[in-house]
């Protein structure tokens, strides 16, 4: 179990790291916009990407 989770969190780095290292003005521009978003959207957006990986975990296992 402790295996399946350390290679899960190890793909969520290399999958984090692929946009900042093929384009790092556009993703710093990117960070610069979403600190500028409200407290409330920014909860919108992390329950829809919760839900969108929730869906797609589901429907491959």
């Amino acid at each position: 179990m402790i295996q399946h989770l350390l290679v899960a969190f190890c793909l969520m780095l290399i999958l984090e790291g692929i946009l900042p290292f093929l384009y790092p003005q556009r993703w710093r521009k990117l960070v610069v916009q979403l600190a500028q978003i409200s407290d409330r959207h920014m909860r919108l957006l992390g329950l829809a990407s919760m839900l969108l990986g929730l869906g797609l975990l589901l429907l491959v296992r």
